[in-house]
């Protein structure tokens, strides 16, 4: 066996350039967060700084992923009529692009021959005895298998020498696959192990190495890289949020490059095995990789060309949203609320606006207002007698207060204690599925009670009392008042009802891996319970009250402020720690039946001539059904996020579309209020849009396929599909498509803000991120004025949007 000595190995190292070169596309792999802490992301949000269409041609070109959808979906919104010659010719317009209308269905009816980059291990498969197992499926497989072991969270299950840094991700690696005789078996490639154990024990060595021995130079190099760690893009973005997280902690921790290592080790091998042990294969595969690095560039711009109309067609679907929306805002009504008798504030989330509504319905008294999910409160939680803490707050931030409750509540702890068993052991080796098979009639059990026998969702609502430390130190008076003043400023409520709800929400499923992503995003996939109850705590304090009236902010004593949870699955308001009056249970009551006949048209539409209390039995029964695989849509179908008084929107039905988020400009002097909302809230929504459509248009890539397969890794890591496979990222099909039609629509974020030119244009100009989501086309923003005109904003300036009798 000839191969490079390890003299020769050490000799080797990379360059500056090198470096440079890698660590940039070591940043371009965006994070995806654990099950248990479960939020959307963009999956391209470190790509960002490219403009869409640029990062869309690429990775098409390098991983065969998709940014759009099929030909024959946006063919058949033509047809039916959502997609009007009119919203063609302006997207067209808009994109400042020449296709007419015929060219542009001619581009869906045509198939333009267009040549993917391939990796070496691709190279070798298409020519490969279909009888042996692809190198691809080897190479992934391995690398997964090696990654969900080495990752473990539930103990080790590979023997790690303790002296090792836990860093030390590539070494581990090559220490078990070069003890691992069985890959030259699986391969049928007999002394195909042997060259694993002449690698070298540095990952930058390994590094320099491959790129020396396989001829990439500086030209190719970032593009290889690319394509190779999204040959492994799950485990890359845990790799990516181990690394955020580390940045967010001050604990660094980068080891992208290994696993780049790792991946580029493989590739190493192969070129080697072969050009020692089959040189007629190996002379094609030179010859083949050659032409692939000579071609690379002008494949990019073949796909990006053929992408051209396409894009046109993406952004007529978007107009097709748009426009009726526009002409909704355009002539919406003010109508704000006189004599308030109730306000409720609301996260911002989609879901709030079907259950806004439905409760404004009761009462022209009563106001709601759409605020970030997790309040303004930068905890962390830690249940009474736990060890384990959960972030309560958007994933972008750091926990700085840490809650805990001051007495147990023996029966809820027991009922918590006993389903975070339960959820546990469910959630690791076997699938979510198949845990009844293996637990057998114990399991089986417990899921027909739950199915048939519960008495519903409601909880054990007991007064709590909560402690507040920062840096182990328990919160002063003035801690407690700094924090509630910074909230009642940020959500601006000029005069209090006598009754003030804030609602959290949370969701109520079974059996189901994903059921963090259907909580509170900005309480970082939790229940808002923890953030509503402590609120209401500290705002109903009386000492609190009265540190505030020193500062110029007098709460009425007439005015009470009651924690509540909104259960998205059932549309069940549940209240924490006060006592109802008879109005509001009632207004609470119809408000639940409102929203649930609503619902229906996409959860059970046969229910439709169904009574009040068959339909809520309907959706309590969806909630605990272990077999359910579509609880509810969560946030599908999100399009807009709407930043203006709720008096500006409250006449009309937004649909369940739009995040809704409180803001009045005239109340904030320096604008600092809308800063925080532009680069957080807003964020947070870009996030959560471009999941949804990056799991829609490749589910393959960018969501986690079908979710009956579903098996956790790592105890909460993430999950794979079936038992190998790469780490799936994304949403599963069943929470995007009924069976029959895909539920949400790929329509990039829209974003109305009501606020002056000037202050929308000083923040896009101070913050990078702002600038590049809008500049790079990742989504739309639009400027509402006061006298309902909209502005769209785009490249720093603004330019006006006809109304639609100007359209026509």
């Amino acid at each position: 066996m000839s191969t490079l000595t390890p003299s020769d190995n050490r000799a080797l190292s990379l360059s500056d350039s090198q470096n440079s070169l890698l660590d940039k596309v070591c940043r371009y792999i965006a994070p995806n967060w654990p099950l248990d802490q479960m939020i959307a992301v963009n999956p391209f949000w470190e790509m960002r700084h490219i403009p869409i269409e640029d990062v869309s041609a690429r990775l098409d070109t390098l991983c065969n992923a998709n940014m759009l959808m099929p030909k024959d979906f946006y063919l058949q919104k033509y047809n039916t009529g959502m997609i009007t010659d009119k919203h063609l010719a302006d997207a067209a317009t808009l994109l400042n692009s020449d296709f007419n209308k015929e060219q542009l269905l001619q581009a869906l009816k045509i198939d333009v021959p267009l040549v993917d980059w391939h990796n070496i291990a691709d190279l070798l498969d298409q020519q490969r005895n279909k009888h042996k197992m692809a190198w691809h499926d080897e190479i992934t497989h391995q690398l997964s298998q090696f990654c969900a072991a080495h990752y473990q969270q539930l103990g080790p299950m590979l023997h790690r020498n303790d002296t090792q840094a836990p860093s030390e991700l590539y070494r581990h690696w090559l220490t078990v696959i070069q003890a691992d005789k069985g890959i030259s078996i699986v391969m049928d490639e007999r002394h195909l192990n042997g060259y694993f154990k002449q690698l070298p024990t540095c990952a930058d060595e390994l590094i320099a190495l491959t790129l020396k021995t396989i001829n990439i130079n500086n030209d190719s190099l970032e593009l290889y890289a690319h394509s190779l760690l999204l040959d492994i893009n799950g485990w890359a973005s845990w790799l990516a949020y181990l690394r955020f997280q580390g940045q967010l902690y001050d604990t660094p921790t980068d080891e992208m490059k290994q696993l780049l290592a790792m991946r580029m080790a493989w590739d190493l091998v192969i070129w080697q095995y072969l050009a020692n042990h089959d040189s007629a294969t190996f002379k094609q595969l030179q010859s083949q990789w050659q032409q692939e690095k000579a071609l690379v560039v002008e494949r990019l711009h073949a796909h990006k060309l053929a992408q051209k109309p396409l894009w046109v067609w993406a952004k007529a679907l978007e107009l097709s949203f748009q426009y009726p929306l526009n002409d909704a805002l355009q002539t919406a009504t003010k109508a704000p609320v006189k004599n308030a008798q109730l306000q409720a504030v609301f996260c911002i989330d989609v879901r709030s606006e079907v259950i806004r509504r439905a409760l404004e319905s009761q009462s022209q008294h009563i106001e709601t207002f759409g605020f970030a999910g997790f309040f303004g409160l930068p905890l962390e939680y830690q249940e009474n007698g736990s060890a384990i803490t959960r972030p309560q707050l958007p994933g972008l931030l750091k926990p700085a207060i840490h809650a805990t409750q001051t007495h147990k509540d023996a029966t809820l702890e027991a009922s918590r204690q006993n389903s975070a068993t339960w959820q546990s052991w469910s959630k690791s080796a076997p699938s979510s599925f198949s845990v009844v098979e293996s637990s057998g009639w114990l399991y089986a059990f417990k899921l027909i009670k739950n199915t048939f026998l519960s008495k519903g969702d409601a909880k054990k609502c007991t007064p709590t009392d909560w402690q507040l430390t920062q840096n182990q130190q328990q919160l002063t008076l003035k801690d407690k008042t700094d924090l509630a003043q910074k909230v009642l400023t940020t959500l601006g409520i000029k005069a209090l009802a006598p009754q003030v709800m804030l609602v959290g929400h949370a969701s109520h499923t079974t059996n189901n891996l994903h059921s963090a992503g259907l909580d509170c995003g900005a309480c970082g996939g939790q229940s808002g319970e923890v953030n509503v109850r402590v609120l209401a705590s500290l705002l109903n304090d009386i000492q609190v009250r009265q540190a505030l009236k020193t500062r110029g902010l007098t709460l009425s004593e007439n005015t009470q402020f009651i924690a509540a949870i909104h259960n998205t699955t059932t549309d069940v308001i549940t209240t924490y720690d006060a006592q109802l009056d008879d109005n509001l249970k009632k207004w609470l009551s119809v408000t639940t039946q409102t929203a649930q006949r609503e619902r229906l048209v996409n959860i059970e539409p046969k229910l439709i001539d169904k009574s009040a209390d068959e339909i809520n039995h309907a959706y309590h029964q969806r909630a605990r059904d272990w077999s359910q695989v579509r609880p509810e849509w969560g946030l599908a179908n999100n399009a807009a996020f709407i930043v203006a008084p709720r008096s500006w929107t409250r006449s009309i039905n937004l649909q369940g579309r739009c995040f809704l988020h409180d803001y009045d400009w005239e109340s904030d002097g320096d604008f600092a209020i809308l800063e925080l909302i532009m680069t957080a809230p807003m964020i947070v929504t870009h996030w959560i849009n471009s999941q949804y459509n990056a799991s829609v248009n490749d589910n393959h890539k960018y969501g986690s396929g079908n979710k009956i397969l579903h098996n956790a890794v790592g105890g909460n890591i993430g999950l794979f599909e079936g038992n190998g496979g790469d780490l799936r990222i994304g949403l599963a099909i069943q929470s995007l498509h009924n069976g029959d039609k895909w539920m949400h629509e790929p329509i990039r974020l829209n974003v109305y803000i009501a606020a002056p030119q000037s202050a929308i244009a000083a923040i896009y100009n101070k913050h990078t991120m702002v600038k590049e989501l809008i500049d790079n086309h990742w989504l739309t923003l639009i400027r509402w004025g006061d006298d309902n005109t909209l502005e769209r904003f785009e490249n720093g300036y603004f330019t006006t949007v006809a109304p639609s009798t100007e359209r026509a």
